[in-house]
């Protein structure tokens, strides 16, 4: 009697594609029109940016040209160096009074108020967002006018007039107006994606609120936290508007910088070269709160 061969228990090749392989091309086919979008309309004027930092201006017109004279007259200028440390403060001084004034409103928010009035309180912070950033600088800059509500409270209190247009309080206050709320909204999302779990254990274990908050809460957080610090950075550092109609331009910000260059001969290259310090001076702080936000759990890891 002969031995019966068993079947091979190897499956037959497969004909359809593996979900692996489905998960990447559709990943590729919804992630190439923002990369194609990126790449049209973000780093190819960034390019020309670049280009155009070597070019020249001969009888008031823009030239092709490959000189470093825009780099060398801006990097030596002192104007430039006094544009950049203003911008530079004004910016990491904003940041940081927005994300100490913001956490407090954070924190009553993810953990001190019911889910219906977390929704409405959100929905408030995003609506100065309805109207356009210099309609509500407009509004500031009235509000803190020599005839403004401000000083019409404070005059007959013998506190004013307060000055606080046409300074760098002006300014700071401006940049605020652009990012406390956004800093609100990015604290709340991160507190409260803190778990609970860790909370009530700290409270087991003896810990005040302010302890909690310092050792279980802000850790927990960082990410968010220095995330929407950033983002008060960013957005102060390259704004025209604050600096321009609450601080009176002077000392000038790079944005305006780059404004006076080109309304002075036309100056396009040498604005060029601003704006391209303005660039890597983001892309160095963004990777360095990236390193502050990220480094200290992978060495946890």
């Amino acid at each position: 009697m002969s031995e019966t061969v068993p079947a091979s228990s190897t499956p037959p090749p497969a004909t359809v594609p593996s979900r692996r392989a489905t998960g990447a091309r559709f990943a590729l086919f919804w992630g190439a029109p923002p990369a194609l979008w990126q790449a049209a309309f973000f780093l190819v004027p960034l390019g020309f940016l670049v280009a155009m930092t070597f070019w020249s201006v001969k009888s008031f017109r823009l030239t092709p040209d490959s000189t470093l004279a825009n780099w060398v007259f801006i990097l030596n200028a002192s104007f430039f160096r006094n544009a950049y440390v203003y911008t530079f403060w004004l910016s990491v001084l904003t940041a940081l009074i927005a994300s100490v004034a913001a956490f407090p409103a954070a924190y009553t928010l993810a953990y001190k108020v019911s889910p219906a009035t977390r929704r409405f309180m959100i929905f408030m912070l995003v609506v100065p967002f309805f109207t356009s950033y210099p309609v509500r600088i407009y509004s500031t800059q009235i509000f803190f006018s020599p005839q403004g509500i401000i000083n019409t409270v404070l005059v007959p209190l013998g506190i004013g007039p307060l000055q606080v247009l046409n300074t760098p309080t002006g300014t700071v206050v401006g940049y605020l107006v652009l990012t406390l709320p956004l800093v609100v909204l990015l604290q709340t999302f991160a507190l409260a994606n803190v778990p609970r779990t860790l909370i009530e254990a700290a409270h087991n274990l003896g810990c005040g609120r302010l302890r909690t908050i310092a050792t279980v809460i802000i850790p927990s957080a960082r990410i968010g936290l220095i995330v929407a610090g950033t983002f008060a950075f960013v957005l102060a550092f390259g704004d025209y508007v604050a600096p321009t109609y609450l601080g009176g331009s002077k000392p000038p910000t790079l944005s305006i910088l780059i404004a006076d260059q080109v309304k002075s001969g036309n100056n396009w290259p040498r604005a060029s070269v601003v704006a391209v310090m303005m660039i890597v001076t983001l892309m160095v702080v963004m990777l360095v709160m990236i390193g502050l936000a990220y480094g200290r759990r992978k060495g946890r890891a």
